[in-house]
């Protein structure tokens, strides 16, 4: 689904599937593919927008949860594609295995490539990883200040916020992460999980939502 002329968005399927989001540049990055259970899905939603696995560059992740990276490895496998992570993420490999566990769950093992640190050239822009600890003390938001657009992960969604009950989760870490996005000059949020906000107004407004209901309880 298209967002912007570089952006695609693909809803989450299922049961531990997240939304993948596609940004398209001369290095065109694929972040977040979810659960390899839902692989086929993925694949064609990027057919349909007129891409082919092989366009992608870069496999990035906002955070080292099953439903948001077990698909890693397959998608390497199949696109070509290099898996990069943040070196924050690097240094926290563990809470892939931690949080599978919790759920019952083995966690499908991927190798990374590349480890990033603060941002990612894609050719024509600056894409910016920002630190964002609380649902999980490794997670990252990629930030567009080109295209305004803040890829969240499970920080901040549509008048909701991520869970801090999982494994090394803090509440009091997610409200200074999101205190934080919250100054961005942001006209897309793209969260892991439901659905896109768009326009700046509305943004906004889903901050100061989340700010008064959800921070009061922190």
């Amino acid at each position: 689904m298209k967002i912007t002329d570089n952006i695609y968005w693909y809803p989450e399927t299922g049961m531990l599937d997240c939304n993948t989001y596609l940004l398209v540049d001369e290095i065109t990055i694929l972040i977040d593919p979810g659960n390899s259970s839902y692989m086929d899905h993925l694949l064609n939603g990027l057919e349909n927008d007129g891409f082919k696995p092989s366009d992608i560059d870069l496999i990035a992740i906002t955070h080292l949860h099953i439903d948001h990276c077990s698909a890693n490895e397959d998608l390497k496998e199949i696109s070509g594609a290099k898996i990069a992570i943040h070196e924050i993420q690097g240094a926290n490999r563990n809470i892939f295995d931690e949080v599978s566990r919790f759920f019952g769950l083995n966690s499908p093992d991927f190798t990374d490539d590349i480890l990033l640190s603060d941002t990612l050239n894609t050719g024509s822009r600056d894409i910016e990883m920002i630190l964002t600890p609380g649902h999980s003390p490794e997670s990252i938001c990629f930030y567009d200040p080109v295209e305004k657009a803040l890829v969240s992960g499970d920080v901040i969604f549509d008048r909701s916020v991520g869970r801090t009950d999982l494994p090394h989760g803090s509440g009091m870490e997610l409200k200074k992460s999101i205190t934080r996005l919250s100054v961005l000059d942001v006209e897309y949020l793209l969260p892991g999980h439901m659905g896109v906000v768009k326009g700046k107004d509305s943004v906004k407004k889903n901050f100061e939502f989340v700010r008064d209901f959800y921070f009061r309880f922190i």
